[in-house]
């Protein structure tokens, strides 16, 4: 919802810095950033072999305005941005649970239940928009005979009902004609959700009354609720010198940044992967899917590598950081040549040979 701190936290995690505002409605389009996932691993590959840079996996950040009730209606700056929404693999869905008197509520006092209710209902609205528009598409084919329309409708009509329940669709058990809907249709509700929950320094260690609430309302989703203050998390941010960023950590009792936390979960939610390549230019996490074979992984370096694919040396990460060299790691029998068919693991270091 507007002015619960998601322009805040997209600052801290994101090469683009977007407007923030004690005001309702402030921005009128949506922020795009770019965030790196932190990886110690990599971190401590940068200090074993030498590269003249370290290069960290990213994802993709889209902050869009604030809405409010009715925004599926055309409330507040309307849902012109919903399409935004559509488009992305993971939403993450930051509630306000903190008080400030200076940061009035669209809806006059701080209850995140509530809000998250109001965020599902106007997805839920245009979910059931989009259902019953391709209903009419498939009930056309069923009364001129096509057969296979059959599987559609069914799984349209158990989304339809479900949200006329008031469910999301990520909470239904999904088979593969439905599954076929959701990605033609791309609906809101059926996307993976991770909780924010935004709050004052005080209630950083010991979550607040809204908080509990909070987790409380969403034990059922099995969805992850991380706990954040984004007014720490900028601070946290403004700070260029490593030691003194470490320093204010410690004086917060935190080890690392909320925002990195939020990275890690998105990227995990989103069935990502790191492996990494290490030497010469650079030092860099490479980001895949879990269950992708050497040879798909090449090609996510390079077209020409997954092209003339020959055989990957790999070596983990964790015989890596044992044994401190490349060398080491080849006298002790862990460098291991690989076909096309072998699945990464996270945290592999890999050497592509190709011949294109």
């Amino acid at each position: 919802m507007t002015n619960s701190g998601k322009t805040t936290l997209f600052n801290c995690m994101s090469n683009f810095k977007g407007e923030t505002s004690s005001f309702a409605f402030s921005n009128q389009k949506s922020n795009i950033g770019i965030a790196q996932v932190p990886d110690p691993r990599l971190e401590h590959l940068h200090t074993l072999i030498q590269a003249d840079e370290m290069i960290f996996a990213t994802i993709d950040l889209i902050d869009i305005p604030g809405l409010v009730k009715g925004s599926s209606q055309g409330g507040g700056i309307g849902n012109s941005f919903l399409g935004d929404v559509r488009l992305a693999d993971v939403l993450i869905h930051v509630v306000r649970c903190f008080d400030d008197e200076m940061l009035p509520h669209i809806e006059g006092s701080v209850n995140p239940v509530r809000d998250r209710e109001i965020i599902d209902l106007e997805l839920q609205v245009k979910d059931l928009e989009q259902i019953e528009k391709k209903l009419v598409k498939v009930e056309k084919a069923i009364r001129v005979g096509d057969k296979s329309a059959k599987g559609q409708y069914d799984s349209l009509m158990k989304m339809k009902s479900a949200i006329e329940d008031f469910q999301n669709i990520r909470s239904l058990e999904l088979d593969d004609d439905d599954l076929v809907v959701i990605n033609e249709l791309l609906l809101l509700t059926s996307k993976p959700v991770i909780y924010v929950c935004n709050v004052d320094e005080k209630s950083i260690q010991q979550p607040n009354e809204y908080v509990t609430r909070f987790i409380e309302s969403v034990k059922s989703e099995n969805s992850q609720v991380l706990v954040v203050a984004g007014a720490i998390e900028a601070d946290i941010a403004s700070f260029e010198d490593p030691e003194e960023r470490q320093m204010f950590l410690a004086d917060m009792g935190l080890d690392a940044p909320g925002v990195n936390r939020l990275a890690l979960a998105a990227y995990e939610q989103l069935s990502l992967i790191s492996f990494f390549t290490v030497g010469g230019k650079e030092n860099r996490a490479w980001t895949i899917r879990k269950g992708m074979n050497a040879q798909q992984a090449a090609g996510v370096i390079h077209s020409d590598l997954e092209r003339g694919f020959i055989r990957a040396e790999v070596i983990s990460y964790e015989d890596m950081a044992e044994l401190k060299s490349e060398q080491a790691c080849k006298d002790k029998g862990k460098n291991r040549l690989e076909g096309k068919n072998y699945i990464v693991r996270d945290g592999d270091i890999l050497h592509v040979r190709f011949n294109v």
